[in-house]
């Protein structure tokens, strides 16, 4: 099986880096700058886990190549578009589309674009940053990732990487219901990139102000309204462990939103709350806290758009 990893920095770099030293069969499409410096470099992973240091096979076109067997999106979702056009070619009859973007609302663009059947699910879970070397820094001990088909019947691609993904370890897995474990990651990432980016601070910070605890809670159970309007309300269990998470008063967790933020980046607010207070409004569900939170990060963005172009 032939895999193509749209991206070599943060989840693309990451995963394809371990599945190219378990032996898979990997190549990397990525823009010429990062591709100069990972033929300098070689595409190295930073982790409490354990360090990866591999040669990338790279390109920065398909035009014109075979078709891979699976293509693995994992591009910022403002760069979606260029990431559908740029991987198109890629993309036969029988590949696999496996999108590692946060939310939901790049389904409907991929299936459109490529058909469903062919746009599998995933989900996830780590915190990655790029140093100024161009190394992949894992910032923590977690790493899950969740694979799933959106269809009744799995594509063999999909089928033999969950099988590549579950001998590599344990925190892979495959789902039977990817909606679901998607829907609960947005239920999820809305609250601590709503709550984190408001405040401009940590979720312990944020506990320990005068109704940081009330907005938390607030946002937490609004983002779970609008999943369940939507037919995918979390698991008493699911819900259980967030409130959990975002009531601990010694976390330093903040969402990878805030660090674009704080370094004057775009970010995924419209993707993530964006479309969340949308799917809010078509089911005529009042989310004030979302809608505070995504009004402050579109100020933070025209803001951002008006310096750079002054």
């Amino acid at each position: 099986m032939r895999i193509l990893i749209l991206g070599a920095g943060g989840i693309g770099g990451y995963f394809g880096a371990h599945l190219q030293q378990a032996g898979a069969d990997v190549c990397f499409l990525v823009r010429p700058a990062r591709a100069q410096r990972l033929r300098e470099h070689r595409l190295r992973v930073l982790s409490p886990l354990g360090n990866v240091q591999v040669t990338p096979e790279l390109r920065t076109s398909v035009a014109g190549v075979a078709p891979f067997d699976i293509v693995l999106l994992s591009c910022k979702a403002p760069d979606l578009d260029s990431a559908i056009d740029a991987i198109a070619p890629a993309v036969g009859p029988d590949s696999v589309v496996l999108p590692l973007l946060n939310g939901i609302a790049h389904l409907d663009r991929l299936d459109a674009r490529f058909g469903r059947g062919r746009v599998a699910g995933g989900v996830a879970h780590l915190a990655l940053t790029l140093d100024e070397t161009g190394s992949i820094r894992h910032l923590n001990a977690t790493r899950r990732l969740i694979i799933g088909a959106r269809a009744q019947d799995v594509p063999p691609p999909l089928a033999w990487l969950g099988a590549q993904l579950a001998a590599m370890s344990p925190d892979y897995s495959v789902s039977d219901d990817i909606e679901q474990d998607m829907w609960d990651k947005l239920v999820f990432i809305s609250v601590l990139a709503g709550a984190t980016c408001l405040m401009r601070a940590p979720v312990g910070c944020i506990l320990a102000t005068r109704a940081g605890r009330r907005c938390i809670e607030g946002m937490l159970a609004e983002s779970a309204a609008v999943a369940s309007a939507c037919g995918h309300a979390p698991s008493p269990q699911r819900m259980a462990h967030y409130r959990t998470q975002l009531a601990d008063v010694t976390s330093t967790l903040t969402a990878s939103m805030l660090r674009d933020v704080r370094r004057g980046a775009q970010t995924e607010a419209d993707h993530i709350l964006g479309d969340l207070v949308r799917r809010a409004d078509a089911a005529a569900l009042a989310t004030p806290l979302l809608d505070l939170a995504l009004s402050h990060l579109q100020a933070y963005e025209a803001q951002r758009v008006s310096e750079s172009s002054g």
